[in-house]
C-alpha cells in the first residue's frame, strides 16, 4: 500500500511542476503583446492541472484512509515518518507546491496590475482625467463625440 502512496506523491509532484511551468509560462504571456491570445488556452491547461491535483489529493487521503492514517497533512507526515522514500518525495512535493503557490500569486499581481491599467485607459478614453471637464472623448460605441459642427 505503500509503494501506492509513493506512486501517487511522485504523480502530484509531477502535477505540481507542471502547473509550475504553466504559471512560467503566463507569467511570460503576460508581459509580451503577444502572449495575450495564448491566455484562454493557459487557463484552460491551468483549470485541466487543479482538477487532476484535486483528485491526486482525494486518491492520496484514500490511500492513506487505507493504512489507517487520517487524511492531509497530517496523515502523509505520520506515513512519512518511517519511510525515507516517501520523506523524500514529500519534501519534493512540498518544494514545488510553495513554487507553484510564489508563481501563482505573482500572476495574480500582473493580472491586477494589468487590469487597473486597463481600467485607467478605459476612464482617460471616458475623459475622466480626474479635473473638473467630464467631457467624454469617446462613446460607449467607440466613436468620438460630435461636437455640434
Amino acid at each position: 500500500m505503500k509503494d501506492a502512496l509513493l506512486a501517487t506523491l511522485i504523480d502530484e509532484h509531477a502535477a505540481v511542476e507542471a502547473f509550475a511551468s504553466l504559471l512560467a509560462v503566463e507569467q511570460k504571456a503576460l508581459t509580451s503583446q503577444d502572449g495575450m491570445d495564448t491566455l484562454p488556452q493557459i487557463v484552460e491547461q491551468k483549470t485541466v492541472l487543479t482538477q487532476r491535483l484535486a483528485g491526486l489529493e482525494k486518491v492520496r487521503d484514500a490511500e492513506l484512509a487505507g493504512l489507517g492514517l487520517p487524511g492531509g497533512r497530517k496523515g502523509i507526515e505520520m506515513a512519512c515518518e518511517n519511510d525515507p522514500r516517501l520523506a523524500g518525495q514529500w519534501a519534493l512535493l512540498k518544494s514545488s507546491t510553495e513554487r507553484a503557490r510564489r508563481a501563482n500569486i505573482t500572476v495574480g499581481m500582473m493580472i491586477q496590475t494589468r487590469m487597473e491599467h486597463n481600467r485607467r485607459s478605459i476612464a482617460i478614453l471616458r475623459g475622466d482625467t480626474g479635473g473638473k471637464s467630464t467631457q467624454m472623448l469617446y462613446g460607449p460605441d467607440g466613436r468620438m463625440p460630435s461636437f455640434g459642427y
